[in-house]
């Protein structure tokens, strides 16, 4: 445990050190969650008062909606861009026969670009509800738990990921999923009830739509970890099977690209 509390602490002060000579990133990104928390503003000014999905207004259920979700896309990315990053410069192999397990390097190579999702996601819904006066009645312990379940189902994907990357070269693909058809089925945008039957019944196979659908039920209707019980135990159950696999399959594939000289392809 000490030793990997190490081994985090370096990565994190060498990516610190990394973005703060590239200050100008901060202001660019952080013009661009307002730039697209305003066209989802006007958005919902032009539908108008009356469409309240789920009983809240269209502009807070699409923040809650995008920011989440947007969450899950750019977290699995982290995960892919450290496999292919370490690739690309040649360090996959050295990598790979340090005494540090492989599931364990890829985890640690994404922490930072997972925490400044975290933080994405924070100043996102903040500028939300400081610039746009989206209303918020948010039940603290309700959103920590979906929060924590979010986190794991989110690195689960991002393991996926960089297996499919270590495997086959095409870790970019579950990227492109997530960015261009699932988030279809997340109700991050509408309301999942909307879809054709069989779409909506898709829906619930996958766990975007009990996320967002339990982070504006905790955030925005402050609804206690009693009533949002169903979501949370369907995530714990997507958890406990996403997670486990994601890992083992991300340990055989480095084994087995070890075995056969194709860790650095890429």
């Amino acid at each position: 445990m000490r030793s990997s509390l190490d081994k985090l602490y370096a990565i994190l002060r060498r990516d610190f050190l990394t973005a703060i000579r590239h200050r100008t990133s901060f202001a660019l990104t952080l013009a661009g969650l307002i730039v697209q928390l305003a066209a989802f503003y006007f958005l919902s000014r032009s539908i108008g008062p009356a469409f309240r999905p789920s009983g809240v207004e269209y502009f807070p259920f699409l923040l809650v909606g995008t920011g989440l979700y947007t969450f899950f896309v750019m977290s699995t990315q982290a995960f892919l861009s450290a496999v292919q990053e370490a690739q690309q410069t040649g360090t996959m192999e050295v990598l790979m026969t340090t005494t540090t397990a492989p599931t364990t390097l890829v985890i640690l190579s994404s922490v930072s670009a997972f925490a400044g999702n975290m933080v994405n996601l924070a100043v996102y819904l903040f500028a939300g509800v400081a610039i746009f006066r989206a209303p918020l009645h948010a039940n603290v312990p309700a959103c920590l738990a979906v929060t924590i379940l979010s986190v794991a189902i989110a690195a689960a994907f991002g393991i996926a990921a960089a297996t499919l990357q270590v495997t086959f070269q095409k870790g970019s693909a579950l990227v492109w999923l997530l960015g261009s058809g699932l988030w279809l089925l997340s109700g991050a945008m509408f309301p999942v009830e909307s879809l054709p039957r069989p779409l909506a019944i898709l829906a619930r196979a996958t766990p975007f739509m009990y996320a967002v659908d339990a982070m504006r039920m905790a955030l925005l209707r402050g609804e206690t970890l009693l009533r949002i019980a169903p979501s949370l135990a369907a995530l714990l159950a997507f958890s406990l099977v996403l997670l486990p696999l994601s890992l083992g399959a991300l340990s055989f594939s480095v084994r087995r690209a070890r075995r056969n000289g194709t860790l650095s392809f890429y």
